[in-house]
């Protein structure tokens, strides 16, 4: 998890995870759509989840 990455997922949690796969990014933007901290809290838990 690179920093540039952390920094994107705190801006903006969709876009940090959009590598990640379709269903990632649906559920990150449902939750940014929610509220931003648990958009921002799912994109950290979906990068820093091993590959």
């Amino acid at each position: 998890m690179s920093l540039i990455r952390v920094l994107l997922s705190i801006i903006f949690p969709p876009l940090a995870v959009a590598d990640k796969g379709c269903g990632s990014v649906l559920i990150v933007f449902l939750l940014t759509l929610a509220g931003w901290i648990p958009g921002v809290i799912a994109a950290l838990v979906i990068l820093n989840k091993p590959q």
